[in-house]
């Protein structure tokens, strides 16, 4: 019977009568150290004002056009990505490609929708091509860097367009010719800099091939715009 007791007492049953003698210290610390808040934790746009934030958006735009400017092996454009600047500049390279009204057949230009269609189906194809080959850097990340390097090409753009004011012969069409050539080099050049340590050594050539043809394409477009003889410049 005393066994018959014993298996049914709780498991726990006799951890109540045990005490501690006050002679005996406890060991071990129970307080939770607090230490000063991470600057994550500070940092809130919650309470932020609407224009600080559009104006610290358009500070790190601007940074970004000067990393493509001066092209180095940064990963300022990899680490900080956005898509506002390749939009600025998709919408600003298609607006001054346009030639003149969208219903003129003798349009000297590509409408807006083609031009937006050919920047980002080709920044999709080349960023798709990048990660089968074996790239380490994520699809918006490319779609960055390959948007924020039509700045040159844009600011050729609008160089062209000036230079098309004052006619379209032939020294007009060297000064285009040079202008696209340089702007499509310095494009090629910016966008290899900074996706080039994030493709496989052997396998650079086949990531740079579609990246040349992709501006080369635009630069094509640049020089061979010429505006309808009824629209503005």
């Amino acid at each position: 019977m005393a066994e018959a007791d014993e298996s049914n007492k709780p498991l726990f049953a006799g951890l109540a009568d045990v005490s501690i003698s006050e002679d005996i210290p406890v060991e071990g610390q129970i307080t939770v150290p607090v230490g000063p808040p991470a600057q994550d934790d500070e940092y809130s746009t919650l309470d932020e004002p609407v224009k600080d934030t559009i104006l610290r958006d358009l500070k790190a735009v601007g940074k970004k056009f000067v990393h493509v400017m001066y092209p180095k092996k940064s990963s300022a454009l990899l680490r900080d990505w956005d898509l506002w600047g390749p939009l600025l500049l998709c919408v600003t390279l298609a607006l001054m490609l346009q030639g003149g009204a969208a219903d003129k057949k003798d349009d000297g230009g590509p409408q807006f929708a083609e031009v937006f269609v050919i920047i980002w189906f080709g920044s999709v194809v080349i960023t798709l091509n990048s990660k089968l080959l074996g790239g380490t850097i994520s699809f918006f990340q490319s779609l960055c860097v390959l948007g924020y390097c039509i700045l040159p090409l844009t600011v050729a753009m609008i160089i062209c367009r000036l230079v098309l004011l004052g006619g379209t012969g032939t020294v007009s069409f060297i000064v285009r010719l040079i202008m696209v050539v340089a702007s499509f080099s310095w494009s090629t050049f910016a966008s290899t800099a900074f996706l080039a340590d994030s493709q496989p050594p052997n396998r650079k050539a086949l990531v740079v091939y579609p990246i040349f043809l992709f501006y080369f394409v635009i630069g094509w477009m640049v020089l061979t715009f010429s505006p309808s003889p009824t629209a503005g410049p």
